[in-house]
C-alpha cells in the first residue's frame, strides 16, 4: 500500500515527502498528515492525493464515471487486496477480461485512478503469468499493457513482456 502511494505521489508530480504507515494485520495504509487526524486506506488517501494535486479528472468527470472509478477502487481493494488463492487470482482474472472486453480503461474510454490503482494491485501477478495465461486474458494483457506504457506508471516496476518469443515455447 505505502509503496503504491509513494508511486502514485511521484506520478501525479507531489513533491512527496508524506509519511505513510500501515495499520493492523492487513497492513492498511495510514497517511499522517500535519493538521489533525491521519488519512486510512488505500481509495481515501490515493483520491486524497489526486485532490492534493489537481487532478480531479483521475476521478472521473460525469457522475457515472465517478462511480464506475469508485466501483473498480473498491473492487481493487475487496478483491486483489483480499484475494489469496489461485482461484481467488484466477476470478480477478476472468472478471476483469470480461469487463475490459469493449473498453479501452477501466471507466471507459478515459484513463483514471482505477486504472493506476489496478495496475500497481495486479503488477506482482502479471509478471508470474505464463505466455499461455496472458493470451487466456487478452484483454486484461492488452489493457496491462497499455497502462504501463503511459507515462510515468510504470516508474521502477519491472516491464512485463507480452510478446511471443521462442524461449518461451518449449519452457513449460
Amino acid at each position: 500500500g505505502a509503496e503504491e502511494l509513494e508511486l502514485l505521489e511521484r506520478l501525479l508530480g507531489l513533491p512527496g515527502g508524506n509519511k505513510y504507515g500501515v495499520q493492523g494485520e492487513r497492513k492498511v495504509p495510514v497517511l499522517q498528515t500535519n493538521n489533525g487526524p491521519g488519512l486510512t486506506g488505500l481509495m481515501t488517501i490515493a483520491a486524497h492525493l489526486v485532490r492534493q494535486a489537481r487532478k480531479e479528472q483521475l476521478l472521473g468527470s460525469t457522475a457515472e464515471e465517478k462511480a464506475v472509478v469508485q466501483q473498480w477502487l473498491e473492487y481493487r481493494v475487496t478483491r486483489v487486496n483480499g484475494g489469496s488463492s489461485k482461484e481467488d487470482t484466477r476470478t480477478v482474472l476472468k472478471d476483469l477480461n470480461m469487463h475490459l472486453e469493449d473498453k479501452v480503461y477501466l471507466a471507459g474510454n478515459i484513463f483514471t485512478l482505477a486504472d493506476i490503482l489496478m495496475y500497481y494491485g495486479l503488477h506482482h501477478i502479471m509478471v508470474d503469468l505464463t505466455v499461455q495465461e496472458k493470451e487466456k486474458y487478452l484483454n486484461v494483457s492488452r489493457w496491462f499493457n497499455h497502462i504501463q506504457h503511459y507515462p510515468g506508471v510504470r516508474q521502477h516496476l519491472s516491464d512485463v513482456v507480452f510478446i511471443k518469443n521462442r524461449l518461451y515455447t518449449n519452457a513449460h
